[in-house]
């Protein structure tokens, strides 16, 4: 056999690991089709929270309704389709600003060790014993709520697991060879941890990322479901169900529709983090 069929037959196995599963593709799929829903929502929908109380209340397949009305008349596919952007933009704002403070002080303690770990630590101690929910409830309420609030809130709130996980991975590679090399080198601190240390742990960072735009999207939710996160005026999917959950019997799609939404993106964003965070470990493994 020659070695170009060889090289042929190896690479078929290989190029067949690397194709995602077809869960995977689906799901990325999705998460597109909301992407840009999230993006060009309310343009295709400017007027979604526009009221007609002379339409009033209709269920699912009515003429020019799909999925029916609210009380006031309003187009719950249209308020649905607008309500992806602020349903999604506070999430990922939370999960990705999380993780920066977390990489900033697990990288600190981690690598610094000494006081710097000890204040991190207990920072973050303090803030894992707060109920994440109630916390941001009673603060969100001192403060007159508000969706940027809230998002300034949750990040503060979820980004101690996200200091530990980065300082448990940076705490390990610092007992690595390669850094004691490069403090032998005499290389800058900055330079060991940013540098050198912080791609290492980028699987770590990735796949929790992926995992806190899931929990965000839910607390966020949650929020908006209780009336902290967004004003009533603001389409979103939390606030969707708070104000259609009395016309739950007469359309459910009002209610079915953003909660179907809520689960779908979080389990989505879930597979495709676990996914990613085995594709990334791999290909570690093999450097």
């Amino acid at each position: 056999m020659s070695d170009v069929t060889e090289v042929a037959l190896g690479s078929a196995p290989r190029a067949r690991r690397r194709r995602p599963p077809v869960s995977v593709i689906v799901c990325l799929v999705f998460l597109a089709a909301v992407g840009l829903a999230a993006v060009f929502g309310r343009l295709l929908y400017p007027d979604a929270m526009r009221q007609d109380i002379l339409t009033g209340l209709l269920g699912p397949n009515s003429p020019g309704h799909p999925l029916g009305t609210d009380e006031l008349g309003r187009d719950v596919l249209a308020m649905t389709v607008a309500g992806t952007g602020s349903a999604l933009l506070g999430p990922l704002c939370v999960a990705v600003g999380s993780m920066l403070i977390g990489i900033l002080l697990g990288t600190l303690a981690g690598y610094q060790r000494g006081p710097i770990d000890f204040l991190v630590s207990r920072w973050t101690d303090l803030l894992l014993a707060l109920p994440l929910l109630l916390a941001a409830i009673v603060v969100g309420g001192v403060l007159g709520g508000g969706y940027w609030v809230t998002v300034v809130l949750l990040t503060i709130l979820f980004s101690p697991s996200d200091i530990r996980i980065v300082r448990a991975g940076v705490l390990e590679q610092s007992a690595r060879p390669y850094i004691e090399a490069a403090q032998m080198l005499c290389l800058p601190r900055r330079r060991v941890m940013f540098v050198h240390i912080l791609p290492n742990v980028s699987t770590l960072v990735v796949t929790n990322v992926m995992l806190n735009v899931a929990f965000a999207l839910v607390a966020f939710s949650s929020l908006s479901f209780l009336g902290v996160g967004v004003s009533p005026d603001t389409a979103d999917w939390g606030a969707q169900l708070a104000t259609n959950r009395q016309i739950v019997f007469d359309n459910p799609a009002a209610v079915v529709a953003p909660a179907a939404l809520i689960i779908l993106v979080a389990c989505a964003v879930n597979l495709v983090g676990d996914w990613l965070g085995q594709r990334l470990a791999q290909n570690g493994s093999r450097a």
